[in-house]
């Protein structure tokens, strides 16, 4: 990994719970300038149909829109939730959105924007002695994220499977269940319980990228996507690189783990008799 001399800080963290971090050595990755402008003009996809639609080169205005960053506070005002590594809570976000809008759109305008590690910690899963990491992004990254996860959503759920009801806006696991009690009332007999282990924290990054580049063709907004599956995270007090995965805690990672689903869902719609 390459670092510059601005990659790296000494920062004073603390935890919503008033529990002060030690000072740590915060590593940033250096910003992965191949994906812009790589994936702009139109490519063949897989089923070797060329995409001509052009109305994802411009995202990434669509995603500092005013409105749309408007939208994104207020849903991480109304979700709440802890601070991240930087201690700041969501009661102070509005006034630091005031004083820093402009400099902070300014920096992600010209690709100088870099997230903030995530925070880590553990959760106990509801088998015995198990427990799920979620990373937990800054409330700044948050807005973002979601401002992000707004503009894409439509997107990419004309492309989801209508068999598909995890993470998706309008949709619920009863939704899921009423599919298959009408999936039951037309002959079938058995409904099949599968999970990935691990899903989130073992996503191929790369592939997701390139996933991602099949349909988006704004390289500003896939290099800013990028930066948040690389920025890190800090767990019992250790800066970690996150090159595998994706930060499960955000409001961006839902959206992103379909995406990556997808081809799977198409491929086992495809051994439905």
């Amino acid at each position: 990994m390459k670092v510059t001399d601005e990659g790296i800080k000494y920062r004073k963290l603390q935890k919503a719970s008033d529990e002060v971090f030690e000072d740590y050595r915060q590593i940033i990755s250096a910003e992965q300038k191949r994906y812009v402008g790589v994936y702009a003009s139109s490519r063949m996809t897989e089923n070797n149909i060329i995409n001509t639609d052009l109305s994802t080169e411009r995202l990434l205005e669509r995603i500092l829109d005013r409105n749309n960053l408007n939208n994104a506070f207020k849903k991480v005002k109304a979700n709440k939730g802890a601070g991240g590594v930087d201690g700041m809570g969501v009661d102070e976000l509005l006034q630091y959105l005031k004083d820093n809008k402009g400099s902070l759109i300014q920096s992600i305008r010209d690709g100088k924007y870099r997230p903030n590690p995530v925070r880590r910690v553990e959760i106990p899963k509801e088998e015995k002695g198990k427990v799920r990491k979620l990373g937990i992004p800054t409330v700044v990254d948050r807005v973002i994220q979601q401002a992000i996860t707004q503009v894409l959503t439509p997107i990419f759920e004309k492309q989801f499977s209508d068999n598909s009801y995890g993470f998706r806006p309008n949709r619920s696991a009863h939704d899921a269940m009423d599919k298959c009690l009408e999936n039951a009332d037309g002959g079938y007999k058995y409904v099949v319980d599968m999970d990935l282990e691990k899903y989130f924290d073992t996503v191929n990054q790369s592939k997701l990228i390139e996933v991602l580049s099949r349909t988006i063709k704004d390289g500003r907004v896939i290099a800013l996507i990028h930066k948040f599956l690389r920025a890190g995270a800090v767990e019992r007090h250790t800066f970690k690189e996150t090159g595998v995965g994706v930060p499960q805690g955000g409001p961006l990672s839902p959206l992103l783990s379909n995406i990556m689903l997808n081809e799977l869902d198409k491929e086992l719609e495809k051994t439905r008799p």
